[in-house]
């Protein structure tokens, strides 16, 4: 994937492009260019309660994930305001993972094994997450998508910027997704790609505002996230997935 930089990228909520606001130029940032990017590799991270195979960092510069146990690798650092871009593949049909940011330590500490990771999350799940839940509920789901959904997990606390969205289907149909209240924010456009090709990420949190670029494109996000600081977590959580790319900015 060729990977473009934008100097300027406007601080607006998606709330706003729901309005008359136009919306934000494409962001794909390289994670290169400007000073204070730092590259994610194995000394940067630690366990938190998967096997010392399940996340293993390759000499090409990918980080492969086995998906099992259930459970995280956190950062050695904690973070609070920063920006990262990563690429991530799914490696299997209907495959389930997730990137955790602002995790209490304390919570990470006593993590049982075979349990997630809890703050906020986002999400990296597999288009066929969504095609086996219409194949097998006879409808789309209303709770989830798989196209970079952003939510609070356990002791995460958020607002999302888009609780509730309605999709058109390929065959012309309407469906709702969310509720009114819902803290998951949903994608205001549907832009991964599916099993076996990369997908480019760019996340942005700030000041407890947390925003999601997928494949170059802003799509969703939430604010008056708590906590607002602690550690980057790689989620496994069932399947395979591969990550390179994996770079990052700590901002004042």
């Amino acid at each position: 994937m060729k990977i473009f930089l934008i100097a300027f990228l406007p601080i607006i909520t998606l709330a706003h492009l729901q309005g008359n606001e136009k919306a934000p130029p494409k962001a794909f940032l390289d994670g290169i260019s400007g000073p204070g990017w730092v590259t994610l590799g194995e000394k940067d991270f630690a366990q938190v309660n998967c096997d010392p195979e399940t996340f293993q960092f390759k000499d090409d510069g990918t980080m492969h994930c086995t998906g099992k146990p259930n459970g995280g690798l956190r950062s050695q650092k904690v973070y609070k305001n920063f920006e990262m871009v990563l690429e991530w593949k799914h490696l299997r049909y209907a495959g389930n993972a997730g990137i955790f940011i602002w995790c209490p330590r304390e919570v990470l500490d006593k993590l049982p094994r075979g349990k997630l990771p809890q703050g906020i999350e986002i999400q990296i799940l597999d288009l066929g997450y969504e095609e086996n839940h219409l194949k097998n509920k006879g409808k789309h789901s209303n709770w989830f998508t798989s196209h970079g959904d952003v939510f609070p997990v356990g002791v995460g606390r958020m607002k999302a910027f888009t609780p509730e969205i309605t999709y058109t289907a390929k065959d012309g149909t309407k469906y709702k997704v969310g509720k009114p209240n819902s803290a998951r924010s949903f994608p205001t456009k549907r832009l991964s790609n599916g099993v076996g090709k990369w997908n480019h990420y760019y996340i942005r949190a700030i000041n407890g505002e947390i925003r999601l670029w997928v494949n170059g494109e802003e799509v969703s996000g939430g604010y008056e996230c708590k906590p607002s600081e602690g550690h980057l977590v790689m989620e496994s959580e069932g399947a395979p997935i591969d990550y390179r790319g994996m770079r990052l900015r700590e901002l004042p």
